[in-house]
């Protein structure tokens, strides 16, 4: 049983980056969301606090218009999918589960396009909750989704969708007596 583990190269194993990593290149701190991808168990869900944090501390700093939001939700997403490529070619694994760069920029989207109401908080926490369940599961089309584009614009596209998707449940829930 073991004599055949004897033959795999281990330099064709999928590297499992460290904090050397991370600094190695601007791409990787992005890509692994400043550290957040590297925290363990399930770094999808530390990448989606760690925007949250990101969305609630920008907010209480500084009073951004939403066009401003916007663009930076924009500037993440193109900055995001070039480090994702980039740190998922190096690993070996275009959605390696470090990178967390698509969680953060598909939940920003989801906490801007949340309605606003009397207990924001409360609505945002039920975003966590439904967009980390939609990307963990898949349902359709997020899995044909991450299994038919490939790259970098597939794992940022996948997580899009499941913010989609967190976003028509809470609607629906709000609009539904």
């Amino acid at each position: 049983m073991f004599d055949s583990m004897a033959a795999i190269d281990p330099r064709q194993l999928p590297r499992r980056p460290g904090a050397a990593f991370l600094r190695s290149h601007p791409a990787h701190l992005i890509a692994l969301g400043f550290g957040t991808g590297l925290l363990r168990p399930g770094p999808g869900t530390w990448g989606t606090a760690a925007s949250w944090l990101a969305f609630a501390v920008l907010a209480r700093a500084v009073e951004l218009s939403v066009a401003a939001q916007v663009a930076i939700g924009v500037a993440v997403l193109a900055v995001g999918t070039w480090a994702a490529g980039r740190t998922g070619s190096a690993l070996g694994r275009p959605d390696a589960s470090e990178i967390v760069i698509d969680e953060i920029a598909a939940f920003w989207w989801v906490l801007l396009l949340l309605p606003t109401g009397d207990r924001p908080w409360a609505l945002q926490a039920v975003a966590f909750v439904l967009f980390r369940v939609f990307d963990i599961l898949k349902p359709a089309p997020i899995g044909w989704i991450e299994r038919r584009w490939p790259g970098a614009v597939g794992v940022m596209a996948d997580d899009l969708m499941a913010g989609a998707y967190a976003l028509l449940v809470i609607e629906l829930w709000i609009r539904l007596p």
